[in-house]
């Protein structure tokens, strides 16, 4: 066994939001791959994939295969595998006794944009957008999951955005309708302009086209940084969004501008 540090933390980062450490419980308890995948619901791919993630993320292996036995071998959790487990459950239940305190505090009302929010602090990330959203749709497109994501915003109706992501990350997720996540995409993947190009005047099945209300601008001659606040009213709150317009823009502080985000930018994370 390596006698390396464990970094628990980021091992354990995602265990609330998605199925990788249950698929880790169920191959030490069933001692098999294929009977976890199939208890928690996902593809041998699937489970595949959720040990590989862990296993960067720990940077040792946390399952090994078991020879010989009756069905010809499977596989059991190294002592590392064993450790995570240990965290993961003393994680979960100091978890549970914060958010009850949470909840308690809050006069127990516990909104799925509460949930979200408490996710987002709980990230640390590269990536300047980020919305509370819930899931409103599933569709399988082209060997892939179209979902759509309904972002809140307050005294208006939630805002669809979409996401492609791949079948086993569906799964790992859990994503189901009604289900709140996050929306995350990186600032240099949101395209700015200040007329919608022909191909973006619609939304399209690869791209999100919105408009919001410029409240930030670059004035750099190279093109720049612009905010924008996605209520499409000036004056109002509601979700912002940071993106780069191209040089020559002319976008001003209070005007009207498009948006382009293609779905494939958008990163989707779990938020219970």
């Amino acid at each position: 066994m390596s006698k390396k540090t464990l970094p628990l933390a980021e091992v354990l980062g995602f265990e609330a939001s998605d199925k990788r450490i249950d698929i880790l419980r169920r191959i030490g308890q069933a001692g098999s791959i294929s009977e976890a995948a199939r208890g928690a619901g996902v593809s041998y791919k699937a489970a595949w994939q959720a040990l590989e993630t862990l296993g960067n993320l720990a940077g040792q292996p946390l399952v090994e295969k078991a020879v010989g036995g009756s069905g010809g071998g499977g596989a059991v959790l190294t002592a590392a595998g064993l450790r995570v487990l240990q965290a993961a459950d003393a994680l979960t239940q100091a978890r549970a006794q914060a958010l009850a305190s949470l909840d308690a505090s809050a006069g127990g009302h516990a909104a799925s944009t509460t949930a979200s929010r408490r996710a987002a602090s709980a990230l640390r990330t590269s990536m300047r957008n980020q919305f509370a959203c819930t899931v409103g749709a599933l569709r399988s497109v082209q060997g892939q999951v179209r979902v759509q994501l309904l972002l809140v915003r307050e005294g208006k109706a939630p805002l669809p955005l979409h996401a492609r992501i791949t079948r086993e990350s569906a799964q790992l997720l859990g994503l189901r309708v009604g289900l709140p996540v996050l929306a995350l995409c990186k600032a240099t993947a949101v395209r700015v302009t200040a007329r919608p190009a022909s191909a973006r005047g619609a939304q399209t099945e690869s791209s999100n086209v919105l408009t919001g209300v410029v409240m930030r601008v670059s004035r750099a001659a190279a093109g720049g940084e612009v905010s924008l606040r996605l209520s499409g009213e000036p004056g109002t709150s509601g979700p912002s969004i940071v993106g780069f317009a191209a040089a020559g823009h002319g976008l001003r502080k209070g005007q009207t501008a498009h948006i382009g985000l293609d779905e494939s930018a958008l990163v989707i994370a779990a938020a219970d």
